[in-house]
């Protein structure tokens, strides 16, 4: 067992982490401003990834009329490298980065951009061989907000629960002896008292659920490595489940025991899989890089879990891109003739439509209500709508100076963007 740190309690060892609790006395927070208090408003919060669902759906949105011009400028602040999504609460937003060699959680004044509390720690980080170096060290999953708490998950693998009113570390996995190949992009799962994340790295590793007050392991899976995809949560056939890609499979375990219930082979090229899994009803669709679109059907009969197919798609493929659904239509980016926007019907596996070729490397999709927000890896922001036929298109926005991988956060008329090291606040009037 490794000796104790001096900066907190050792309470937790295994092959694929070690979690510290730390007390507020032993730890860095550099407090700015006074923080606000923590007040919730679902309607206008995105306190994870792909907002308050994990599903790309706005629940506030003011639309403009007219759409203006060009859009106002009200803050831009550089918080550092990295492509996690800004988290919104209340009057607050929250932003992880890298800066050197620390990653650092920081809070920011919603209104005027100015930092509230920022909290660092250590956390050197090399890529292996993979082809990665080009996206930066910065982190690429997105942290979450729930309880008064935060989340985070450092590109190399260090799990973090941080106090959102003060900065302060709770308690801490330190980084993996072998972590994923490009990183880490899994976006934590909150589910009743437990993160759920996928530690370790490439064919070692472990989905496992901490509590969320301590860090201590309630549960893991420890049967393949991670991916870079986020888990979702749902009840079918009376039973609680995450439901997640690893490396090479496609899975669903108890969300309280974390015992296996169903998985299927689910492999791509150069071992990425990225596509978060969509459930539709009963029936999951997964895609992945050069891979076809498709869904499958989860059953339980007496007690026996299994999948059954039920469509395949071809002409679609998806690679970082992950698309919105509205009722049973999906809409996306395919990473087909370099790239063009799709429509799916995700009961049949008909493709609706799709666009003309070279449309973008990638694009971070939202929609509120009718209005989609495709935030282009170019910062182009691009407005429109979709119907059975075609995409219509309202207005182009440039948003960044730099490459913008990270989904926007719309609340209001308001529009958050991180590109690769800064963060701006825009409004439609």
């Amino acid at each position: 067992m490794p000796p104790n740190d001096d900066a907190g309690t050792l309470i937790y060892t295994s092959p694929y982490m070690r979690i510290q609790r730390y007390t507020l006395s032993l730890i860095t927070v550099l407090t700015l401003l006074p923080t606000s208090t923590l007040s919730q408003n679902s309607n206008t919060d995105w306190p994870q990834w792909r907002g308050p669902n994990r599903d790309g759906i706005v629940a506030s949105f003011s639309v403009p009329n007219p759409w203006p011009n060009q859009l106002t400028l009200r803050w831009k602040v550089e918080v550092g490298e990295g492509y996690a999504t800004p988290l919104l609460f209340g009057d607050n937003v929250f932003m992880f980065t890298r800066e050197g060699d620390e990653e650092i959680m920081r809070a920011l004044d919603a209104r005027t951009g100015r930092t509230r509390w920022q909290s660092s720690y250590p956390a050197p980080f090399t890529y292996g061989a993979g082809g990665a170096e080009p996206h930066g060290p910065g982190p690429k999953a997105t942290p979450t907000f729930k309880d008064g708490n935060l989340y985070t998950l450092g590109l190399g693998g260090v799990v973090t629960a941080f106090d959102a009113e003060t900065g302060a570390q709770l308690w801490q996995v330190a980084e993996p002896p072998v972590g994923p190949l490009y990183g880490t992009a899994m976006s934590p799962l909150v589910e009743q008292g437990l993160v759920i994340v996928h530690v370790g790295g490439h064919d070692q590793g472990a989905l496992t659920a901490f509590d969320t007050t301590t860090g201590e392991v309630r549960w893991s899976w420890e049967d393949d490595g991670p991916s870079y995809a986020s888990p979702i949560v749902a009840d079918l056939h009376g039973t609680r489940q995450i439901i997640t890609l690893s490396q090479d499979r496609v899975i669903g375990v108890s969300a309280l025991t974390g015992t296996l219930l169903w998985e299927r082979p689910f492999t791509t090229d150069y071992t990425q899989n990225t596509i978060d899994p969509i459930l539709v009803n009963d029936t999951v669709v997964v895609a992945g890089f050069q891979k076809p679109t498709s869904a499958f059907r989860i059953v339980n009969q007496q007690d026996q879990w299994a999948t059954e197919d039920v469509w395949t798609n071809d002409e679609i493929s998806l690679y970082m891109a992950n698309g919105v659904l509205t009722d049973d239509i999906l809409f996306g980016l395919s990473q087909r003739n370099s790239g063009q926007y799709f429509l799916l019907d995700v009961t049949t596996g008909e493709t609706l439509w799709t666009s003309e070729g070279r449309q973008a490397t990638n694009a971070a999709i939202v929609k509120a209500g009718e209005t989609l927000f495709i935030l282009e890896d170019d910062a182009e922001l691009i407005i429109g709508t979709a119907d059975t036929s075609e995409f219509k298109e309202i207005k182009r926005y440039d948003v960044a100076d730099n490459q913008t991988w990270a989904p926007p956060t719309i609340s209001g008329n308001r529009l958050f963007i991180k590109d690769t090291s800064a963060l701006t606040l825009w409004t439609f009037n």
